[in-house]
Formats: structure tokens, sequence, C-alpha cells
């Protein structure tokens, strides 16, 4: 096994990085070992191992204008009286893949 000598620096904002760090801590894994995996994927894949996008749709309410939530709940209302549905089991389990 290699020898740890290397530091990484990096600026993050106060609260994200508590907030990190407090799941991290629940979860028993030091931040230096997420940041060794996530470089260790970096190498793996030759690229970030994440999607990284600008979401093509307004993810929150107070992000759309009542036009376009009148759209989306009036397409929801369609599929849902096509019996276009799918499970929860199959919509968590393509999430997961996305994440």
């Amino acid at each position: 096994m290699a020898t740890k000598s290397a530091n990484v620096m990096a600026r993050v904002e106060p609260e994200v990085k508590e907030q990190a760090e407090n799941i991290l801590n629940q979860l028993g894994i030091p931040a230096s070992t997420v940041i060794n995996l996530l470089y260790r994927q970096i190498i793996m894949t030759k690229s970030v191992p994440f999607a990284l996008a600008v979401p093509s749709v307004p993810i929150a309410r107070d992000e759309m204008t009542d036009k376009e939530f009148g759209a989306m709940m009036a397409h929801g209302l369609q599929q849902a009286k096509a019996d276009q549905s799918d499970s929860v089991t199959n919509v968590f389990a393509r999430l997961r893949q996305e994440v």
C-alpha cells in the first residue's frame, strides 16, 4: 500500500463542509477517505464520476411559472388517465442509477 503523504487543499463553504462532515461522521468515514475514493474514481473513469449538468426543467415549484406548473400537472394527469405509470420500486431504481 502506498504511503499517503500528498495534501489536497480546497476552500469550501463552511456550512457545506459541516453538513458533509456530519454525514461522513455518521457513516464512520473520514473526509480524506472520501477524497481518495473520488480521486480513484476519476482515474478509473477518466472523468468526473457523476453527471455535471444544468437541469433542463425546473426542480422546485417556486422555480416554475404557474403556466409551467399547470402544464406539468396536466401532463401527469393525462399520463395517469392513460395508465402510463410505473411502480415506485422501478422509479427509485432508475433514480439510484442516475445518482
